[in-house]
């Protein structure tokens, strides 16, 4: 289990590398980190210098914390995360998050590669997430069991509301101005790593996601629980597929490889939600 003096030991260590204390964090996804080079006066601490924190096996994720200036705000940048199929608990996961709040952050932007579901989809398109469906969550995998530290945050948490309604309405005002698709849709978080069958798509689409992938809700509700406001994009790297003995194949390499395609179009959002960034 992790403790709360695990996260405050990496905050200190943290604190002592950096000259800047964010109160931004962004979570990058496959093939993401590259917004990460973009900060200003950066600060760059491998993951593995930083006590406990999960260290990512996926190619694609670089595994560096990046704090810097990004318009005007003070950003902690991860490059990459720690995902549940790679064999940490749900509290190794969400450990960057509960650091990052240590550390001061007060709102939390992710990002993640995702499967198109929702058949309006394309690859390259970018989907705001408006809601999720969390299959994990619902049959026991979810990062908030166990015991409750009231000084973290209530026991039963809301998700009503779990996407920030201000800052979706600047990303999708920043995408109208600069002419960039933005869906809004249903995120369905999947424990991966095998990439799902065309009857779980189809399944999926029947309960009503839009995006499906196998990161993002986890983090989501432990910052919830802390009490930060959250926002997140997926970049749709392929279209799911969902009909037997189709000769297109899902890969990791297709997800890298669409990220190019995605990156301008993230970066131009990200960094007009954080010019005009709401109070």
């Amino acid at each position: 289990m992790v403790q709360g003096q695990d996260w405050q030991r990496a905050a200190a260590f943290i604190r002592g590398r950096a000259d800047l204390l964010p109160t931004i964090g962004l979570v990058l996804g496959s093939g993401l980190g590259v917004l990460a080079e973009s900060l200003g006066r950066p600060t760059i601490v491998p993951y593995a210098e930083i006590p406990g924190w999960p260290q990512s096996t996926v190619h694609g994720h670089q595994g560096n914390l990046v704090i810097g200036e990004l318009e005007g705000q003070i950003v902690a940048a991860q490059q990459g995360r720690a995902h549940f199929y790679e064999g940490y608990t749900l509290q190794q996961v969400t450990f960057p998050i509960r650091v990052m709040k240590e550390l001061g952050v007060h709102t939390l932007i992710l990002t993640n590669a995702a499967g198109g579901v929702n058949r309006a989809y394309r690859t390259g398109d970018l989907m705001l997430l408006e809601d999720h469906i969390n299959l994990p969550g619902m049959v026991g995998a979810n990062p908030l069991m166990g015991p409750n530290d009231d000084e973290l945050g209530e026991r039963f948490v809301g998700m009503a509301q779990a996407y920030d309604r201000r800052l979706r309405q600047r990303a999708l005002e920043v995408a109208r101005a600069h002419d960039i698709p933005l869906h809004s849709g249903v995120y369905c978080g999947l424990s991966g790593p095998a990439f799902e069958t065309p009857a779980e798509i189809r399944m999926i689409r029947t309960l009503g996601g839009d995006a499906v992938g196998m990161s993002t809700v986890h983090e989501v509700l432990v910052a919830r629980h802390a009490g930060m406001g959250v926002m997140a994009c997926s970049g749709v790297t392929n279209v799911a597929i969902d009909v037997v003995d189709s000769d297109a194949e899902t890969n990791h390499l297709e997800v890298l490889e669409a990220a190019k395609i995605i990156v301008p179009r993230l970066s131009t959002i990200l960094k007009g939600v954080l010019r005009d960034f709401p109070t």
